[in-house]
């Protein structure tokens, strides 16, 4: 019921757009957030929006590069990524959930597949 896309192969300092789809969204999600795993590390937060639009946080290793927005029309939340280095290279996971606290625990009830960006220098 979560559909991420719009993974790829960038050069260092180029941007790439996430999107993660809520299809058939009955269910009850009042938060979305982003997620990477690194090649041999554990997953680890990127940022997160509420549906409304509101309650915006973003991991420190990529404020003021990567934005987070939704677009409550199609149900997509995206994650806007610019100025990407070869460290932001991963799979990358949304999660949604009724719940914030859940989200920001990493243990979202909705996970979308992952979306690989790889980021060459």
């Amino acid at each position: 019921q979560l559909q991420a896309s719009g993974g790829g192969l960038v050069q260092a300092g180029e941007s790439l757009r996430l999107s993660c789809a809520a299809s058939g969204r009955t269910f009850s999600v009042e938060v979305v957030g982003w997620f990477r795993q690194q090649s041999g590390k554990e997953r680890e937060f990127v940022a997160a929006i509420n549906w409304s639009g509101g309650g915006i946080v973003y991991a420190d290793s990529v404020k003021g590069r990567f934005t987070i927005s939704t677009n409550n029309a199609e149900d997509t939340v995206y994650l806007q990524m610019d100025s990407l280095k070869p460290e932001d290279t991963a799979v990358y996971y949304c999660a949604a959930d009724g719940l914030r606290r859940p989200v920001m625990a990493g243990k979202a009830y909705y996970w979308g597949q992952g979306t690989l960006v790889t980021v060459s220098s």
